[in-house]
């Protein structure tokens, strides 16, 4: 089925668990209207009649994003035709971004410089690496002079990799970036991210890939469904915290994550998550029956994607994070608590902005739940 302007197409897998099977579509999004249709494959049949769908946006669909049709979560696998593909392949160009060690105090800030450039971060995750996935990941580099001091220096602390998005992606964040030798940077170019963050050669606050190839097998090295690195995460003395779908899809999770740091916290270990509807139950199990928007709350946790951090902290943490965060209704904490996340960040009782573990005993359980048990 060809395309016509106004229409993109797409092909999508959707997990169907009651049949434990995976079903494949063709996927017609028109963004004039903000309506979708889908056409079942295998059976040659129109699977879903034109309809609304005003959550959704173009830039929501590229290959490898997970998306929410009328609560059924599909991932986008390929353009469906070569008129879709002309028109969305440059403008979804991926790179591989890494914040190092040296930096890693910094990563607010540095998100929301991607954000505000432009990117989208399709994949995030923090992982500590051991020698041998570093000279793995840097195996171009064996051999010269200063591999060594590279290596212990990349194993030396946790690092955050991230799948970032936008046209000619790989050039633009290697331009954000600046000169590889950070001293250079702040001579040349002093408003770039290694002049800004970075101390030499070596600790330069960030990596880029240089070319299309390398940031297809770096994306890889820490997405790929196997590519288990390790976590960062302590499960001990912390707390969590979920920055929720509409404020990753509003470019503000840098600004929150700044917020955060600048107020004394610790972030631990950061990660991206699509989650699906069972998950999202699951996770809110404790509010159901509880709490009145329990459904609507469960339907924003799985409306795109979130980013759980684990929050560490002097003294009590969960308390102190919690105090931090503010009433769960942003207007009450404008109001009351006008510092606080919630107040600057939060649209209503669903839409605010971040969740945080409510009952000291959870918290412990929430970190495991994201960042071991999901995994599983």
């Amino acid at each position: 089925m060809a395309s016509f302007d106004g229409r993109y197409a797409f092909i999508a897998d959707w997990y169907d668990t009651n049949a434990a099977l995976t079903r494949k579509y063709q996927l017609f999004y028109y963004p004039k209207d903000s309506t979708v249709e889908m056409f079942d494959i295998k059976n040659k049949r129109v699977f879903l009649k034109r309809s609304k769908c005003e959550e959704l946006r173009l830039h929501d669909l590229h290959i490898g994003a997970v998306v929410n049709i009328h609560s059924r979560q599909l991932t986008i696998k390929d353009y469906a035709d070569i008129s879709t593909s002309n028109r969305l392949k440059s403008k979804n160009e991926k790179t591989f971004a890494m914040v190092k060690p040296d930096a890693i105090n910094e990563v607010g800030t540095i998100i929301d410089i991607i954000y505000q450039n432009g990117f989208s971060i399709c994949n995030m995750k923090s992982a500590v690496l051991s020698r041998q996935e570093a000279e793995e990941f840097y195996e171009e580099h064996v051999g010269k002079p200063f591999f060594n001091n590279l290596i212990s220096f990349i194993t030396s602390g946790p690092v955050l990799a991230m799948e970032l998005m936008a046209e000619n992606s790989v050039t633009l964040w290697r331009s954000l970036l600046g000169p590889t030798d950070s001293r250079d940077a702040r001579t040349n170019k002093p408003s770039t991210i290694r002049a800004r963050f970075g101390f030499d050669n070596t600790k330069n606050a960030c990596h880029g890939s240089d070319s299309d190839r390398s940031a297809n097998r770096e994306i890889d090295f820490f997405f790929k469904a196997n590519a288990e690195r390790r976590t960062t995460a302590r499960v001990s003395n912390s707390t969590l915290c979920i920055i929720k779908p509409h404020s990753v899809k509003e470019g503000v999770a840098g600004k929150i994550l700044k917020n955060i740091q600048d107020n004394g916290f610790y972030l631990n270990a950061l990660e991206m998550f699509h989650l699906e509807i069972i998950n999202a139950e699951e996770f809110f199990e404790v509010y159901k029956g509880v709490v009145h928007e329990y459904n609507k709350m469960v339907d924003e946790l799985c409306s795109g994607p979130c980013i759980a951090i684990e929050i560490f902290g002097e003294g009590d943490v969960h308390k102190t994070f919690r105090d931090f965060v503010g009433p769960s209704d942003p207007e009450i904490a404008k109001h009351l608590r006008p510092h606080t996340l919630r107040a600057n960040f939060g649209v209503d009782k669903v839409r605010n902005a971040v969740h945080c573990t409510d009952l000291p005993d959870d918290a412990a359980l929430e970190v495991e739940y994201f960042f071991h048990i999901l995994k599983q």
